[in-house]
Formats: C-alpha cells, sequence, structure tokens
C-alpha cells in the first residue's frame, strides 16, 4: 500500500496524468470504471480561481465514485497560490497538487508550470507556503528541468520533501523538450533511489502498453506509474496493465462493443456536465483513439466530428458497432 499522506492508494498505483482539455470528470469517469487508482483533475488557474472565473470554478467539480481524487493548480505568484489552495480545499478533495511541470509557452515563460524550474528558491518558498494553508496532502508534478543545463531534479525533490510534500510525480524530459524524443526515466530513478528520499515517487512519461509499465517497474523502481496520452479514448489501459502485472498475460483488447459502449457513456456524462454546445465538442478529440485501427472508419469520424446534433451522435456510435462489429475480434 503505498500511503500519501493519510491517503492509502494501491501497491502500485496507476495514476491520470492532468491534462488541461482532457483530465474533466466524463474522461475521469471511464478512466476509474476501468482501472485508474488516483486522478487529477485539469490543471485550473490560481488567478482564475481567486477571481472567481467560471471556467475555473468549474474544473473543481468532482464526484464521490472518483475518489481519492486530487485538485491541481498553477500560477506563479506565491499569494495567488496560496488563496487558491484554500479555494481548492474547500471542493473537498483527497489531494492538493501544484502544477511545476507544465511545459507550454503560455504557462511556463510566465513563470508559472515549468517555468518555476528557473527559480528553485520561489519554488520551495511557494510549495512551504501551500503546504501551511492546506490541511490536506500536497503532491507535485514537475519535469526534469528546464532544459538538459538546468537538470536538478533530485535538489528539487529534496527541497519539496524538506517543506512538506508527501509525493512527487516527474515526468522524465524537461521543459525546453516539450514531448519530443524520449523521457529519460534514469533521473527519475536517481531521486527515488536517493537516499534523503522517503516520500512516493511516481514516473510519468511514455508509458503506452502493459509491458512497458511493468518494464519500467521492475528497472527503475518508482512507486507508481502516471499515464497520460495513452489514456486518451483508451481507458482501459490501467486495467491491462495491472492484469499483466498480476499475470503476465496481455487481455484481449476491447471489442466493438465494449468500444462503443464506453463511447457512449463518455459523450452522456460530456452532455450532461458541459451543456449540450460545449459537451459535443470536447468529446471530438477522444473519437479517433477509441476507434483506432479501424480500417475505412474516416467517414464515420467525419460524422462524429462535425455533428452539433447528440442524437445523431448516438446514432452513428451505433451504427459504427454494426458496420463495424469484428474489427477487434481475435483472431
Amino acid at each position: 500500500m503505498v500511503k500519501i499522506g493519510n491517503i492509502e492508494t494501491a501497491d502500485f498505483p496507476l495514476l491520470l496524468a492532468p491534462m488541461e482539455d482532457v483530465s474533466d470528470p466524463p474522461f475521469r469517469a471511464v478512466c476509474k470504471e476501468n482501472g485508474a487508482d488516483l486522478m487529477y483533475t485539469e490543471f485550473i488557474s490560481s488567478e482564475g480561481l481567486i477571481r472567481n472565473a467560471a471556467k475555473s470554478v468549474q474544473k473543481l467539480d468532482i464526484y464521490d465514485y472518483e475518489r481519492p481524487i486530487g485538485i491541481q493548480i498553477f500560477g506563479d505568484k506565491i499569494d495567488s497560490m496560496r488563496e487558491a489552495a484554500a479555494i481548492a480545499e474547500e471542493a473537498q478533495p483527497e489531494i492538493i497538487d501544484i502544477n511545476y511541470g507544465c511545459p507550454v509557452k503560455k504557462v511556463a515563460c510566465k513563470g508559472a508550470g515549468a517555468g518555476i524550474l528557473l527559480d528553485i528558491p520561489k519554488m520551495q518558498e511557494m510549495t512551504a507556503e501551500i503546504v501551511k494553508q492546506v490541511a490536506l496532502p500536497v503532491t507535485v508534478k514537475t519535469r526534469l528541468g528546464w532544459d538538459d543545463s538546468t537538470i536538478r531534479i533530485v535538489e528539487v525533490a529534496k527541497r519539496l520533501q524538506d517543506v512538506g510534500v508527501q509525493a512527487l510525480t516527474i515526468h522524465g524530459r524537461t521543459r525546453q523538450q516539450m514531448y519530443k524524443g524520449s523521457a529519460d526515466w534514469t533521473k527519475i530513478a536517481e531521486v527515488k533511489h536517493h537516499p534523503d528520499i522517503h516520500i512516493p515517487i511516481f514516473g510519468n512519461g511514455d508509458i503506452d502498453s502493459p509491458e512497458k509499465a511493468l518494464e519500467y517497474k521492475k528497472t527503475f523502481g518508482v512507486d507508481g506509474i502516471m499515464i497520460g496520452r495513452a489514456a486518451i479514448g483508451y481507458p482501459w489501459i490501467f486495467n491491462e496493465i495491472k492484469h499483466f502485472m498480476r499475470t503476465g498475460e496481455l487481455l484481449a483488447p476491447p471489442n466493438m462493443d465494449e468500444r462503443v459502449k464506453v463511447a457512449k457513456r463518455h459523450l452522456e456524462f460530456s452532455l450532461e456536465w458541459k451543456g449540450e454546445r460545449q459537451g459535443i465538442y470536447e468529446m471530438r478529440r477522444h473519437y479517433t483513439n477509441y476507434f483506432r485501427g479501424i480500417r475505412d472508419f474516416k467517414p464515420y469520424r467525419t460524422r462524429l466530428v462535425e455533428s452539433d446534433d447528440p442524437q445523431f451522435l448516438f446514432d452513428t456510435l451505433d451504427e459504427i458497432r454494426h458496420e463495424f462489429a469484428d474489427a477487434f475480434a481475435m483472431a
């Protein structure tokens, strides 16, 4: 059992990454149903929260079946982050998470997200203030450094642990890499196996199969794995990894009935949570992955991503189920 403060998770927890415009309640619902142990919200702007911006406040929505769940916040101003942490705590998550890893220009180049890796003393001070502000466990997600010349991840981990962070997730790339190249898990392992580090260390980056998950667990010795892009449109990856780790056998991929069932469930929740217009729009990014690998699927994908009619979308999904019934049948 891995403990984050007083929160107990699985022996080797699989975490859902906090992905902007992806890790919303509808997506988290299908990931939880398919084996995710610990999930985080999309990252939420501290400035948006303290100004009561509707988009930021809506991201605080969490549901009992998601627990344990963490709310992730980001920002570059210590006072704003402290106040935002207090607001997030009122939403009653199990964990407050700080984003020190987002690489996108509009965040990082303003000193938030991965941008704070250029000012480690400020990172430590900000984190200390947040830990003092809230009663919940505080965790952090970060990257190896800003670029190859600024990788000080062991020092970062020790400083964060010293001010009370209860777990650390490390994406094995620098900010300069964005999502290119390969994640360097050897540096994640350096943190995990450092004699002064005793908090859980979770690895993130490039895990896209059960085989790789088990290999990285054995090779690098992390306490758990955070999965991001590989879960988009494929929430089954969590249970597939768990089954493979437990038995050494690969589960059969989900058949067409299961893919359509989960896609419809996702769409239903998206409509319920976001409303018709936004719910339809935000679901569009997921369809390709739900049905990846089907030959001659393009006309159906076009219908799914261009229609604004919920019933037409459900009817199209049913048509896909019948038209491609044998697409994922095992040989």
